[in-house]
């Protein structure tokens, strides 16, 4: 307002000085009528001098205003500051799912605020956006949330710079699956919370479509043989566009693609050497995996689609026979019975990352983000995520008559198999978005192998 009011004084100062030289320049003759000349000089004085008692009036009036203004605002924060006492204080959390994924984690929160009487906002962010954000944010010693899921190598580095609440006394390790805090542990000390996870168990299937076209499904015990023949007969049905969906974001549905296609004919132990860079890119047995079994299979495949949108979409509408997508899946169907899953043959072991989660150093409310990072652990928790479907419980104490007919099978199927963590995820920072790039490069110009894998041996640890 205070601007406002003057620019209108400017305005006025000058209209007066142009209106009263306008009348000086028309009203006289400068060697004919110097008398007019002075009394118009007197009446510019008599106007300045109005125009002066003016500007003083809006003035103190602007400061009045501007008083009246201040004094509200405190009137205002005094009342919020009251409704916080009464109300108690909100916490936020932050987290990657939005939509159907959102609606399903939601209850874990309405939950833990029916028990403790704490407010819990929601707030979307992908880990993608965080990594951005967060440095910072950390930098000016503030965070957009109180509880954040993020990846569990980034939650390791940046404990390491003082970012990150240590947990350690808030978790028991045995009543989790072994290995579960690995990513967010620091030497002996724990930086994150595990929340439920979800395997990669293989391609997806619909068992109506497999019915009503005649294919049985391969598994782990069939032949590489067997399994491309299968992708010959799907590729007959008619209407079928490819094979195989290729599910694309920013390029991770592909990381676990051929993440898939490394743990299988290269085993656990590469995939360990991988994380560790041990093992190198370009030369066997990781090159020879991909000469011998993933390009070769790439014409099979679609483009790149939107994942979660374009390409479970059009798999499920029969556009394509096989879809390699996490458990999550069962939970983004309209029927999920309907599901079957198709593990590479020869795969005796599987992905099962967790969602994994910090406290921020700089919250405002750490006991109660303490107190909620504790339930989400908890059996409780997890019990309540693996209902929604398309969830397995890191806690070992959620019983498997929690899960959804669909999610029981998954829990069942990958009893046969042994875990491990994911490989970008594990790795992280700049290997993890040009794993996604040249996954990408890949997929739709297999000539490029060469050059993908000296750009993965470029930045891998």
């Amino acid at each position: 307002m205070a601007t406002q009011t003057e620019t209108i004084i400017v305005a006025l100062v000058v209209i007066a000085i142009i209106i009263s030289a306008s009348s000086l320049y028309y009203g006289f003759t400068v060697m004919d009528n110097l008398n007019t000349l002075t009394s118009s000089m007197s009446e510019l004085v008599s106007s300045m001098a109005d125009l002066t008692d003016t500007i003083a009036d809006l003035a103190t009036n602007i400061g009045e205003d501007l008083t009246e203004i201040i004094g509200d605002l405190s009137s205002i924060k005094d009342r919020v500051t009251k409704l916080e006492a009464t109300l108690g204080p909100t916490i936020t959390v932050v987290g990657p799912w939005s939509g159907a994924e959102m609606d399903a984690f939601l209850p874990t929160l309405q939950r833990f605020e029916t028990l403790s009487g704490i407010n819990v906002r929601y707030r979307v962010l992908r880990a993608e956006d965080l990594s951005t954000l967060l440095p910072a944010q950390f930098a000016a010693e503030t965070a957009p949330g109180d509880v954040i899921f993020m990846w569990g190598w980034y939650i390791a580095q940046q404990a390491q710079n003082g970012h990150i609440l240590d947990v350690t006394d808030l978790i028991d390790k045995t009543d989790f699956l072994a290995g579960a805090f690995d990513p967010v542990s620091v030497d002996s000390d724990i930086y994150g919370g595990a929340y439920t996870g979800k395997v990669k168990p293989g391609f997806w299937y619909r068992k109506s479509f497999f019915t009503a076209n005649g294919l049985t499904p391969t598994t782990a015990n069939s032949t590489w043989t067997e399994f491309t023949a299968l992708l010959a007969d799907i590729a007959a049905v008619q209407g079928v566009i490819d094979p195989i969906a290729s599910g694309d974001g920013v390029g991770w549905p592909l990381t676990d693609i051929t993440e898939h296609f490394l743990l299988t004919f290269g085993g656990a132990q590469l995939q360990t050497d991988l994380i560790a860079g041990t093992a190198s890119w370009t030369t066997d047995p990781v090159r020879g995996i991909f000469e011998d079994y993933i390009v070769p299979t790439l014409g099979n495949f679609s483009d790149p689609l939107t994942w979660d949108s374009t390409a479970i979409t059009s798999w499920w509408q029969g556009d394509y026979g096989l879809y390699f997508m996490g458990s999550w899946i069962t939970g983004m169907v309209d029927n999920s019975t309907d599901l079957g899953m198709i593990p590479l043959p020869g795969a005796e072991t599987l992905v099962l990352p967790a969602d994994y989660f910090f406290i921020p150093a700089y919250t405002q409310y750490p006991d109660e983000a303490k107190e909620l990072f504790e339930f989400i652990i908890s059996e409780e928790a997890q019990r309540l995520q693996v209902a929604q479907g398309g969830h397995l419980a890191t806690n070992l104490n959620v019983p498997l008559s929690a899960y959804p007919a669909v999610d029981r099978m998954v829990v069942e199927f990958i009893q046969d198999f042994a875990v491990a963590p994911d490989l970008d995820d594990t790795i992280g920072g700049i290997f993890q978005t040009t794993f996604f790039d040249q996954l990408k490069l890949l997929w739709v110009d297999p000539g490029q192998l060469d050059n993908v894998l000296a750009a993965l041996e470029a930045v891998a640890p």
